[in-house]
């Protein structure tokens, strides 16, 4: 049985980890990118909610809906 990567979305709130790759191609992909979600890049999942969860990146706070969360591999 071959096992999924964890995301973003399995982050719960208070933890952290390093982006390990994007899941996702096309305009999804470039907007990830633009905001600085890089392989290697340390995300902090500040505050979760229903169906959608902000992460500290570079600085910055955005928040990301869960069926984006779960493009952003960790």
């Amino acid at each position: 049985m071959e096992t999924l990567p964890k995301t973003l979305a399995d982050l719960a709130e208070g933890q952290s980890a390093p982006i390990t790759a994007l899941l996702t191609r096309g305009l999804l992909r470039d907007r990830l990118l633009a905001i600085g979600m890089l392989p290697g890049t340390q995300v902090d999942c500040v505050r979760q909610g229903k169906g959608i969860a902000a992460y500290r990146i570079c600085g910055a706070v955005v928040a990301l809906r869960d069926v984006d969360a779960r493009s952003v591999a960790i």
